[in-house]
């Protein structure tokens, strides 16, 4: 009988209990003091900066030069166009391919040594330095003969998977170039050009850039107009769908399209790469200077009195020699 009266009794008290643990736990989760609490954890965590992969400026070199010679490849194959920069070398190897059983790595060595010899005699001046980027433009030749093996039988009939193969290849590219900008190690002699341009009259980095990417553009299409001589019989209509001896709506899109997303891939490339070199002996050899045209953000936004604020130890200097005075 005695069972039988406290067995429910204890029945409910226990229901009783784990549904007051319950509410103690919802009204726990969602009090002020915690809900604060866990807000400010999760705010400490997202402040608190990822580790970096260090080390890793020699890998950067290395991803740019498969990284860009990918993407040109990519490109050229979905024949809508390659970038200005690449223009003169295909406009080139097409000239010269009936005449020449040379492959487009070894014509792209060769036109980006003309360049270096015409940017010696503008700049007036030669640097050992300058045969590395034409080594560099060597072994970036052989890896474009590489990728060019690989997609060989590769054929894009259908216009939206040539577009999809171009912006492809212009996100490879643009991850590649991304890389070159985070490394000591050479570029090759279209980069060289520009910061060599800039730095021996003294102008501006970006309108050297815009001015050289232009004129590359001009001498791409006079190229192609004064080689093969068949504007009249090219069909301009299905231009949307095909190139012009490697020029094409591609090529626009590609200019257009190329800076940002080398600024979106450089973002994240900071966030978890640290750029410190492998072998630092050869960074001191080898190393190129940084030169940039304009201050930082931060630099921009910070009024000049409050701009690199003296240490206590240079303040301190700075009261004493006041005081001698007195």
């Amino acid at each position: 009988r005695n069972v039988a009266i406290t067995a429910p009794r204890l029945k409910k008290t226990k229901y009783a209990s784990e549904r007051a643990h319950i509410s103690l736990k919802i009204a726990c989760n969602f009090s002020p003091a915690v809900i604060i609490y866990r807000e400010k954890i999760q705010g400490e965590l997202m402040k608190k900066p990822l580790k970096k992969i260090p080390k890793t400026a020699e890998l950067m070199w290395v991803l740019g030069i498969f990284l860009v010679a990918l993407g040109v490849t990519m490109s050229k194959k979905a024949d809508l166009g390659v970038s200005m920069i690449a223009a003169p070398t295909f406009i080139v190897y097409e000239a010269i391919r009936p005449l020449w059983a040379v492959s487009v790595g070894t014509v792209e060595y060769l036109v980006q040594g003309a360049i270096l010899l015409i940017m010696c005699a503008v700049v007036q001046r030669v640097n050992w330095r300058y045969l590395l980027a034409f080594a560099v433009a060597v072994i970036y030749g052989y890896v474009m003969d590489m990728w060019m093996l690989v997609f060989k039988n590769v054929v894009l009939t259908e216009a939206y998977l040539k577009w999809i193969m171009l912006i492809a290849g212009d996100v490879m590219t643009a991850a590649g170039v991304a890389c070159f900008f985070r490394t000591y190690m050479p570029l090759q002699v279209h980069e060289l050009f520009v910061a060599e341009l800039s730095d021996r009259y003294s102008l501006k980095i970006n309108r050297v850039k815009l001015v050289f990417d232009l004129s590359f553009l001009v001498l791409s299409v006079v190229l192609a107009l004064t080689i093969f001589r068949d504007a009249n019989t090219f069909d301009w209509k299905n231009i949307a769908s095909t190139s012009y001896h490697s020029l094409g709506l591609g090529t626009i899109v590609t200019t257009l399209i190329n800076a940002p997303i080398i600024a979106v891939i450089g973002k994240g490339l900071d966030k978890v790469f640290d750029y410190t070199p492998l072998f630092p002996k050869l960074e001191k050899l080898i190393g190129r200077k940084k030169k940039t045209d304009a201050p930082t953000e931060t630099e921009q936004n910070t009024p000049k009195n409050e701009q690199n604020p003296p240490s206590d130890e240079q303040a301190a200097n700075e009261q004493t020699a006041n005081d001698e005075k007195e």
